[in-house]
């Protein structure tokens, strides 16, 4: 993040923190920063704080790695065969529907109130993006450049590699960090299905024992290891899509 990223958020927190201190606001059920800035100490040196992180990005990085390998797979799947689209297409895109939280009981009753019940629902929720981003960019490959590499006597699997895969790489990238984003919203929802350590655990325990700043001490952890993980992601994708004569504009 440059620094001008930082400026909303700071200038938010010295605005909240005078208002505290001046008694313009109560600062029981909104911390002041230098609240949340002790408590986020206390809870470091404690040795806690480190225990919920590790456990909440194991189970981040192991779901989305099996979400976005399915979701790429099946969308390579159904974007490369007429009959896997008709096929497979209906019933996931009935699937993407169902709402979240709905899978909760049924992952329970399926695979145990253990970390496999977890895993599966942050996959679940990695897969459907990467999957509809990898299907969309297929189907939207200009159907021009391919007659070009089969004039040029590239075989399929030529075209695949030369043409297809890149063409694909900026949208796969975007759902990629589309499921990466969902894959810390489901963490929350697979952490309150009985886990007793992660940021969704330490959010459900600062609510059940009314500590406010708790729980914003585990928003503001989760606000930045998603920036974090975001932009590792951004940071592997600049060399792979080098090639893109694109302007850009950052912020």
């Amino acid at each position: 993040m440059r620094p001008t990223g930082f400026i909303i958020p700071v200038v938010l927190g010295v605005v909240w923190e005078a208002a505290v201190d001046s008694g313009l606001a109560a600062g029981r059920l909104m911390p002041p920063p230098s609240h949340l800035l002790h408590t986020a100490i206390a809870l470091a040196e404690s040795g806690e704080l480190w225990t919920h992180v590790a456990a909440t990005m194991t189970r981040i990085g192991l779901g989305f790695l099996f979400g976005a390998v399915a979701g790429t797979l099946f969308g390579v799947l159904t974007g490369a065969s007429g009959l896997a689209l008709r096929l497979l297409d209906p019933t996931i895109q009935a699937l993407r529907a169902i709402p979240s939280l709905a899978w909760v009981p049924l992952f329970i009753l399926w695979l145990g109130i253990f970390e496999t019940s977890k895993l599966a629902l942050i996959a679940m929720g990695v897969f459907f993006p990467v999957y509809l981003g990898v299907l969309s960019a297929i189907q939207g490959v200009d159907r021009k450049l391919v007659e070009v590499g089969r004039v040029f006597g590239l075989s399929t699997t030529g075209i695949a590699f030369r043409i297809t895969g890149p063409a694909v790489m900026p949208a796969w990238f975007a759902a990629l960090r589309t499921g990466l984003g969902l894959g810390f919203m489901f963490v929350v929802a697979a952490e309150l299905m009985g886990a007793s350590e992660g940021l969704g655990y330490m959010l459900l325990d600062g609510q059940q024992m009314g500590r406010a700043d708790t729980i914003l001490v585990a928003m503001i952890v989760f606000a930045l290891l998603g920036k974090a993980c975001d932009s590792v992601l951004v940071a592997i994708s600049v060399p792979v899509l080098r090639w893109q004569d694109t302007v850009r504009v950052r912020l």
